[in-house]
């Protein structure tokens, strides 16, 4: 089936995903409707953005979003130093004060920012939105136009159509309940913490010096801490970094040498409260319960 040839597409480029994530995916790209992700902080969702744009060989545009983020950061604004410049250069010249507006309220003066930028490529973009619930209410009806039409109205000048799609992801991490309106548009997947054998998957695309033992061992004792009562579970880029952790040190069992493997933790733990909640004998549970 073809999303399940996009899955293994996505797997040769390093993305191990779902099948449920493959057949959004599939299914946004081939709509081209948005795709909203959700899950906890570091599972994936904002890599599969960055996978896509590889696959498809083409850019990247991504939006970080924040409190207070406004139009002007997200979408355009006027570059006012070179309208000026370009102001007195009119008046020197004697030219019209109404040409004068039609010229500096023209798209050569706008400042693109990522969400008029990624309509405006040539080729279709990947455009990542990411952190939506981040932003304030009011920001996502700016998304509204953009995600339902493809354009952005500016007052001084119209309407300005996209050349081309993009495609959208967006991402959240449940910092606040989005809005219905910015669901209805999108097309949805929750992305959560891979079982074993799909992090084992992801440990060997990603990791394939590792030997087997090691890397069943790592994702054992990461399975088992996700269990504990932490601040912040550790996703999948902390897996990745303890597995080249433990390679660097020349680890080849969890269980070797427990000192050097508790230190290693600094990887996967991320607050002071989950490093004391790790202490050395709750690691060696989990190291236990790996092996």
């Amino acid at each position: 089936m073809a999303w399940q040839k996009l899955q293994g597409d996505l797997a040769d480029t390093g993305y191990v995903a779902s099948d449920d994530l493959a057949m959004a995916l599939y299914l946004a790209v081939t709509l081209g409707k948005p795709l909203l992700l959700e899950g906890p902080a570091g599972v994936g969702k904002t890599q599969i953005a960055k996978t896509l744009a590889e696959f498809h060989d083409t850019r990247l545009i991504r939006l970080q979003c924040y409190e207070g983020l406004d139009a002007s950061h997200a979408i355009y604004e006027w570059n006012y130093q070179r309208q000026l410049l370009s102001i007195r250069a009119a008046a020197e010249e004697h030219r019209r004060s109404d040409e004068i507006e039609d010229h500096i309220f023209s798209e050569k003066f706008l400042l693109k920012r990522p969400l008029l930028e990624a309509i405006r490529q040539e080729r279709p973009a990947v455009l990542l939105i990411d952190e939506i619930d981040r932003a304030d209410e009011e920001f996502e009806a700016y998304l509204l136009e953009i995600l339902s039409d493809f354009q952005i109205t500016i007052p001084e000048i119209g309407t300005i159509e996209a050349k081309t799609r993009p495609h959208v992801i967006l991402t959240a991490n449940g910092a606040r309940d989005l809005s219905d309106a910015l669901r209805r548009r999108c097309l949805y997947s929750y992305v959560d913490y891979p079982d074993r054998k799909t992090e084992l998957a992801i440990l060997a695309r990603r990791r394939p010096d590792l030997e087997d033992r090691l890397a069943e061992q790592i994702v054992g004792f990461v399975q088992a801490l996700r269990k504990e009562e932490l601040e912040k579970n550790p996703g999948i880029a902390e897996v990745l970094d303890w597995a080249a952790a433990l390679a660097g040190l020349g680890v080849n069992d969890l269980a070797d040498n427990p000192e050097q493997t508790q230190a290693t933790l600094v990887c996967l733990l991320k607050t002071e409260r989950d490093r004391a909640a790790v202490p050395k004998e709750v690691q060696q549970r989990l190291a236990g319960k790996a092996a």
